[in-house]
């Protein structure tokens, strides 16, 4: 069936916002300018700042909620079910994982290409199909089994290719290793995200922009807080401002002063993030999982792409590879080839893999409740 001119909007706005996003990021990154007290010019490596503007994005998404339910209730017959009470604290777990797993992808985006650190996310269907495993007691039926493989493959072709890659950009090997590292191990706190999620958030049908506003509240309360004690934490060669703590908020408020560019970066990142939110959750009510799923692999190129024309990266054959390769793990794990499969053999069987398409969190479109951050 062909897709309504709204459908095609929600779309095109989840590639855009969602490819945004990540690009936004490493053009702040890109900055250099001077920070507080006359110091001299150096790079804007403030990772916990920018997490912190991500989830005021997230935390935004609480207004468009709260604006959808009271456009909802002026309607004759309004069509939003009323919410069930809950207590908000169940959020708190899956937005500490969130928190945490945010910092560390920040940190690891300064020591590596936009495009890698998209595709190595990719690497969160690997623990989160174990851990659904091991505490949710799911059953991966083969071709997931078989898409875990895929995705080990394709995470090592990736990784080749960064290291190929590393003589010819601004970082050094040790980085982008440590880099690549640093996002396959957020990974591991996102995937258990998940998994608290769907074990203990969803079955209070909480609606998705709610959930998101709630976490992005958690996370941007914690996190802003932490701001204070990290500006006096020592980090050694791992921090990235003169001072030498874990994070320099005023040093990057300065810096931002002297660069307003930096500011746009920033705006970019935080309105993208609830444009990404609110599109993917309604690409998901309105098309399917699954198209939520292409998208969200698809703004992977749009990313590297972008880089490439821009100057941020060199060309690296392995890096198409290595997309492929994950595409086809990502495509495998989320049952994507079902459809196709089914019309092979008999007609009569178009039907198959509809349901899979609107499968649990878990058992086939692995996605967080804001997974794009």
């Amino acid at each position: 069936m062909a897709w309504s001119r709204y459908q095609l909007g929600l779309a095109a706005l989840m590639l855009l916002t969602g490819s945004i996003n990540t690009l936004a990021a490493k053009w702040a990154d890109n900055f250099v300018a001077a920070g507080c007290g006359g110091t001299e010019e150096h790079g804007f490596q403030h990772p916990f700042l920018q997490a912190v503007g991500m989830f005021l994005g997230e935390f935004s998404c609480l207004a468009v909620f709260y604006l959808l339910v009271w456009r909802d209730r002026r309607r004759p017959e309004p069509s939003m079910a009323p919410s069930r009470p809950f207590n908000s604290l169940l959020f708190l777990p899956p937005a500490l994982c969130d928190m945490t797993g945010t910092s560390i992808m920040y940190v690891a985006l300064n020591m590596t290409s936009a495009s890698s650190f998209q595709m190595l996310r990719g690497s969160v269907i690997i623990f989160t199909g174990l851990l659904s495993v091991a505490f949710l007691g799911r059953k991966l039926v083969p071709s997931q089994w078989l898409g875990i493989l895929v995705t080990i493959v394709g995470l090592v072709v990736v990784g080749l290719a960064d290291l190929h890659s590393s003589h010819d950009q601004k970082h050094k090997l040790s980085e982008v290793i440590t880099g690549d590292l640093l996002i396959i191990m957020a990974q591991v706190i996102v995937a258990v995200q998940m998994v608290l999620e769907e074990k203990f958030v969803y079955k209070h049908d909480v609606h998705p922009l709610r959930a998101v506003g709630t976490e992005g509240f958690f996370g941007f309360l914690i996190l802003a807080l932490l701001l204070v004690p990290m500006y006096y934490i020592p980090a050694g060669s791992f921090s990235g401002n003169p001072r030498g703590t874990l994070e320099d908020a005023l040093d990057a408020f300065c810096q931002i002063g002297r660069r307003p560019l930096i500011a746009l970066a920033l705006l970019g990142n935080i309105s993208s993030i609830a444009f990404f939110n609110f599109a993917g959750i309604s690409v998901t009510k309105e098309i399917s999982a699954t198209t939520r799923m292409v998208l969200d692999s698809l703004r992977t190129l749009v990313i590297w792409a972008v880089s490439l024309a821009l100057g941020w990266e060199t060309f690296h054959g392995l890096e198409i590879l290595g997309f492929g390769v994950l595409l086809t793990g990502a495509a495998l794990y989320n049952g994507l080839h079902r459809p196709l499969l089914a019309r092979l053999p008999r007609r009569g069987a178009e039907e198959t893999g509809t349901g899979a398409e609107r499968e649990g969190l878990l058992s086939g479109e692995s996605t967080a409740i804001n997974s794009e951050s």
